[in-house]
């Protein structure tokens, strides 16, 4: 169990120390996508669905969740973000978003990008949900981390 720092040396979970780190500009990449059915991609599109603007209430409550990560998940330290930029784009089934997350800090940024894409498609879900309960929300990963210790990273 020495090789996962989130366990002490008894297996219990803990908080990592960063104390000694040094503070370093770091930024990650997270992806996923929301396919639905072609009425829900339509009313996304066409600014048609009752509840408002998809991707506008989507951005927000994406970039709200990549600011409490360490609220949602236990052993994640608070960050003081200064970027958080939610994409979104059209497919043939659906929606992709993309999250990009960077903070100057002792810790990397992987895990509130990843939360801000899940939120994202979770809005969009809850948003459309009306129109197609089917949605399937898919392939979230992480693209890409750049700084800190380990260095910089790109998913094949």
């Amino acid at each position: 169990m020495a090789n996962l720092t989130h366990l002490d040396a008894s297996g219990a979970a803990h908080m990592v120390d960063v104390g000694g780190k040094a503070v370093t500009t770091r930024e990650a990449v997270a992806t996923g996508h929301i396919a639905m059915s072609a009425q829900a991609l339509s009313a996304i599109r066409d600014g048609a669905v009752a509840k408002g603007d998809v991707f506008a209430v989507a951005r927000i409550a994406g970039i709200q969740a990549a600011k409490k990560t360490s609220e949602l998940i236990p052993l994640c330290h608070p960050l003081p973000l200064t970027r958080i930029a939610i994409d979104l784009a059209f497919t043939e089934t659906g929606v992709t978003a993309t999250a990009t997350a960077a903070t100057d800090g002792k810790t990397g940024v992987e895990m509130e990008a990843l939360t801000a894409v899940n939120i994202t498609l979770l809005t969009i879900y809850d948003m459309a949900k009306a129109v197609d309960k089917g949605m399937i929300i898919e392939g979230i990963r992480l693209l890409s981390k750049k700084g800190g210790k380990s260095g910089d990273w790109q998913a094949a």
